[in-house]
């Protein structure tokens, strides 16, 4: 398969970013206007949303304590220098854990409500035309490679999460130019894990949906990185995953050059 030929880009990269961030709106009407939409998708997102919400509380209890155990350093320092290095890196560490925290929860949350999203992703192709070259997937063999391609996307997350932890201890890069990259970071991760549906029904895996999303990076990014900031707002992530859900099927139908006009 041509990935170059299977996206074609018609406007500037601004427009094609805006284009994946007006996915979103699209999948936020359709889930709005499908109440049995919504109920599917806010339960696996619900137990999701209570279970990081407990782990994001015990990150920020327990912040300042993780702060002074990686700036011993300090110790010595005057009570300014001292606190002013630690809240940096306290902000560090809070940001690494909101980007690995949105992330993991997506994970999380797909694997916990496959049937629920595979639901809502099937109903959405249907009004837009039905799934070209679908295949049939054994459900719990669909659910080992979620499983397995959201492991390894995690994994490769934290591992660039790691460099961004490390500069967030740079004074005003660290607080400025790092969460924009981290939330380019976080969309296009985002993006890739959750297309995965509509891409597992035509039989492609991981590598594949990374090949076709990178023909039009913009339009990819712009999605995820709307997701990814409305994960970050409180209960964003419960109320917006199936909605997220709805429009990466858009997002997936749009890269390999199928329609999303409703037919």
């Amino acid at each position: 398969m041509d990935a170059s030929r299977i996206a074609s880009p018609v406007t500037g990269v601004v427009g094609r970013f805006l284009a994946g961030a007006g996915l979103l709106l699209r999948g936020l009407g359709l889930y709005v206007r499908s109440p049995g939409l919504m109920l599917l998708g806010i339960v696996p997102a619900l137990i999701s949303g209570v279970l990081f919400l407990g782990a994001l509380a015990t990150l920020v209890y327990f912040v300042d304590d993780l702060a002074a155990l990686v700036t011993p350093f300090a110790d010595d320092w005057s009570s300014t220098g001292r606190s002013l290095v630690r809240v940096i890196a306290g902000l560090a560490f809070l940001g690494l854990g909101g980007l690995l925290g949105v992330l993991t929860f997506t994970a999380v949350t797909l694997v916990i409500g496959d049937p629920f999203y595979e639901k809502i992703s099937e109903q959405v192709e249907q009004r837009y035309g039905g799934t070209p070259g679908a295949v049939d997937v054994p459900f719990w063999s669909s659910l080992r490679r979620s499983l397995a391609d959201s492991v390894r996307l995690v994994a490769l997350t934290a591992l660039v999460g790691i460099p961004l932890f490390v500069a967030g201890f740079i004074p005003v890069v660290g607080q400025t130019v790092v969460p924009v990259i981290g939330a380019a970071v976080g969309g296009w991760f985002l993006a890739v894990e959750l297309v995965g549906a509509p891409f597992y029904r035509r039989g492609m895996r991981l590598p594949q949906r990374r090949t076709i999303l990178k023909a039009d990076r913009p339009t990819a990014l712009g999605f995820g990185v709307a997701v990814f900031l409305c994960f970050l707002i409180p209960l964003g992530a419960v109320l917006i995953m199936p909605a997220a859900v709805a429009g990466a099927t858009l997002l997936a139908r749009r890269s390999m050059g199928q329609s999303i006009e409703e037919s």
